[in-house]
């Protein structure tokens, strides 16, 4: 059998039921999965075939069960657990990280218990797996617990079957395990073991910041209720406005800062323990969060402790902690201590006032999961630790000799996919590849999973952009290479997720990506299916002015969207907020600049958020991807909250579809939606009223043109809603809501991120499929 099979006490488990129905035989693991050989009476054995289908260890999955009869001699007298064989190619999905499961925090807790207060206290239904994996299968050796000989305790526990530890790999004690130490920025350890955590605890609680080694990486931490220090920490990294994620002791006290459903509860104590986006509650009167935590925005990121080290860190301060991944901008998580002190510690000044760090390797680094809910459905915002490395097995394609292709993802959010025979497996996020750093986490990536899988790629597929790191990278390759637009791969991603073969009309709306005709498409309607699209309508272009420094300053976007409808005197004249920054001749030379012919379009919905944004006043420079999406949202759900859905239905907002040579269904009309949002304003329309409004116009142009694509092409299509734009959960909801009143079906995302993070997963599928109907 195949799947999530190894390091999930599966072997322990078939042992306990052959013991249930008295089978002879044995089990045994190898990269191919686990092979049980088992002898009985028929009704044993269909009794032993019921439990595999219907019981299971908690972490496991079957994705594959073959059967066959072998002829054994001698004849069979018992059932053994048989030591673990390499093979040529693996088909075993590695596991993911599991947080702490309820019996190992018993245990820490516990002054009578040798794992007392021990820090990396594990057992086979929790803790690492992806992180510190070298080779396949899942065994010690082949593990970064390879160098710590276990005691005799723990050896003990190790070889029963019965015991919850048996073959836990990185199964340890105080006696024979990992340890702590705490470490100044010279790198000069001050204490270790128990000592060091006391340290780390006496430090938080006086203000200080510390990076803190974690199962996938360091957190740069602090206590999130001392204004001083987060202030410190955004100062420090150079993080002015991007909300930092906050680590909470327990449910009681998350329900002291959110608020939230019981699906969103659930999820935030769900073993996974991601990072969930909630709503800010009333501010905290006894231990207030600090307001740089999360400025300007009504929602925050809180997760739980996943690790025995955070358990025992916010046992000791209960107080809420700042844990948020430790690099600088732009750079990929630090694994190794030492590069934190390199790059976190040095001159000009240290980002860190010291470290705890330990001595077990992290051979794979993965970040936090980031997660929201959208409706009733989880929506994936950053895929890692918990959830990824993500493996999907496909009915669809397991009739096809499968060539092994590799997809190397976008520029930003990267993440890579690739198949071994039928399954795909999509990596936890790598992250924007616009450094060196970033691209030597890409590459030690790839390493990882070539190296685990025994994998070599018969083809690579890239972006069709030509100067994204990734595409560079592929292209350097002596293999075959297959490209694939941006948001067509978007698209692609959700018909992977749900195994999916039909046509749909697929709705890709984002920041930005090269489209077919040269122009940066992010406002598609598609009409795909897994080998073709077509390109059914797009959000009408305009100016990037000043090209990338429109995306830093989108004052430029606003100005280039009036310039369509409204002379420069004009807009001058008007005395915009948008524009008090900016001189007469400024606006009049920008305006020159923006008709020229060389100067490039955008078809992008991300970018018409971002205008909006600065004619609203929210913002004048982006500071953080995504932030005006965000700003926007904040206003709409205050808005909403004030009892405001009525007047922005009153304002009657509308994004027209207009007809276009070269599109079937034609261009959507942002000029005369900006002209109306502009209207609005000047009327003193309450900003909230507007975002609503502009939401809502999106969705009805989204819904109005699914009916008519449908209508036209006599077809009842199911829409795929993707792409960075809809993690705006009140533009989504809205959405969904409006496609569920007019009966037009919806493909999920299920585990697939939403933006950039799924495009590799897409592009490995368009491979795929393009071999299949080839072959």
């Amino acid at each position: 059998m195949t799947g999530i099979v190894q390091g999930v006490g599966f072997r322990p488990w078939i042992y306990q039921l052959a013991s249930r129905y008295q089978l002879c035989g044995h089990v045994l693991n190898n990269g191919e999965g686990v092979t049980i050989v088992v002898q009985a009476d028929m009704a044993s054995l269909q009794a032993f075939d019921d439990a595999l289908h219907h019981e299971q260890p908690p972490l496991a999955r079957i994705d594959s069960l073959q059967y066959d009869t072998v002829e054994v001699t001698p004849q069979l007298t018992d059932f053994t657990i048989h030591q673990s064989t390499a093979s040529a190619q693996a088909f075993v999905a590695v596991g993911t990280d599991k947080s702490s499961c309820e019996q190992c925090l018993q245990e820490i807790r516990d002054p009578a218990n040798r794992h007392y207060r021990y820090p990396f206290t594990n057992c086979t239904h929790c803790g690492p797996r992806y992180t510190i994996i070298n080779h396949l299968p899942y065994d010690r050796h082949n593990t970064s617990m390879a160098t710590f000989a276990m005691c005799d305790e723990c050896k003990a526990a190790y070889e029963n079957p019965l015991d919850r530890r048996y073959h836990a790999q990185p199964v340890s004690c105080p006696k024979c395990g990992p340890q702590l130490r705490y470490v100044d920025i010279d790198g000069q350890e001050l204490a270790n073991r128990d000592n060091a955590l006391s340290m780390a605890v006496a430090a938080l609680k006086t203000g200080k910041i510390l990076a803190i080694k974690g199962l996938g990486g360091f957190h740069l931490v602090c206590d999130a209720s001392n204004h001083q220090a987060v202030s410190a920490l955004r100062q420090r990294k150079q993080r002015p406005a991007k909300p930092l994620a906050v680590m909470v002791a327990d449910l009681a006290m998350a329900k002291r800062y959110a608020t939230a459903s019981a699906a969103e509860w659930q999820l935030l104590v769900s073993q996974e323990r991601p990072i969930v986006l909630l709503q800010k509650a009333a501010p905290d009167t006894a231990m207030p969060l600090s307001d740089a935590v999360a400025p300007g925005i009504d929602r925050i990121g809180l997760f739980m402790p996943y690790t025995p080290l955070h358990t025992l860190l916010l046992d000791a301060l209960q107080k809420p902690l700042v844990a948020t991944s430790a690099n600088l901008s732009g750079e990929p998580i630090i694994t190794e201590g030492s590069e934190i002190l390199a790059q976190l510690a040095s001159s000009p000044f240290s980002v860190i006032d010291a470290m705890l760090d330990h001595n077990r390797p992290i051979l794979n680094g993965c970040d936090d999961s980031v997660v929201q809910m959208c409706g009733d459905e989880l929506q994936v915002l950053r895929l890692a630790r918990g959830y990824a490395p993500l493996s999907l097995p496909s009915k669809q394609l397991a009739a096809c000799k499968l060539p092994s292709v590799l997809a190397v993802g976008p520029q930003q959010k990267n993440t890579l996919a690739l198949n071994i025979g039928h399954t795909l497996y999509l990596s936890p996020h790598i992250g924007d590849l616009f450094s060196m750093g970033a691209e030597g986490y890409f590459q030690r990536t790839l390493a990882s999973f070539k190296r685990m899988y025994h994998f070599n790629a018969d083809a690579i597929v890239r972006d069709m952009h030509p100067h994204y790191a990734s595409s560079r990278w592929a292209m350097a390759q002596s293999r075959p290479l297959i490209t694939v637009q941006h948001h067509y791969a978007h698209v692609l991603a959700t018909l992977a997720a749900n195994d999916y073969q039909g046509q749909v009309l697929g709705f890709s709306f984002d920041g930005t990506g090269l489209g077919d005709d040269g122009e940066l498409w992010g406002g598609e309607l598609l009409l795909a299916d897994n080998r073709h699209f077509e390109r059914l309508a797009s959000i009408s272009p305009f100016a990037l002015l000043g090209n990338e420094q429109a995306i830093k300053s989108p004052f430029r976007l606003t100005l280039a969207l009036l310039l369509q409808r409204f002379g420069i005197d004009d807009i001058i004249n008007m005395q915009l907020p948008a524009f008090a920054h900016c001189s007469p001749a400024l606006l009049r030379n920008l305006a020159k600049i923006c008709a020229t012919a060389k100067m490039p379009k955008s078809h992008s919905i991300g970018r018409l958020f971002d205008a909006l944004a600065v004619l609203l006043g929210l913002m004048q420079d982006t500071q953080y991807e995504g932030q005006a999406g965000i700003l926007i949202e904040t206003l709409a759900r205050r808005a909403e909250t004030a009892g405001k859905m009525a007047q922005a239905k009153a304002l009657q907002l509308q994004l027209p579809l207009r007809p276009h040579p070269q599109l079937s269904l034609g261009q959507w009309d942002t000029a005369a939606l900006f002209a109306q949002l502009l209207e609005a304003q000047q009327q003193q329309v309450d900003n909230g009223v507007i975002a609503i409004a502009f939401m809502q116009a999106l969705g009805d142009a989204i819904c109005h043109s699914a009916m008519l694509a449908r209508q036209q092409l006599n077809k009842h299509l199911p829409v795929v809603l993707t792409g960075g734009v809809f993690q705006n959960r009140f533009l989504t909801e809205y959405c969904y809501q409006k496609l569920n009143q007019h009966q037009i079906p919806r493909l999920a995302q299920h585990l697939v991120p939403v933006n950039d993070g799924g495009i590799a997963l897409g592009q490995l599928w368009y491979g795929l499929q393009q071999h299949c109907h080839t072959a």
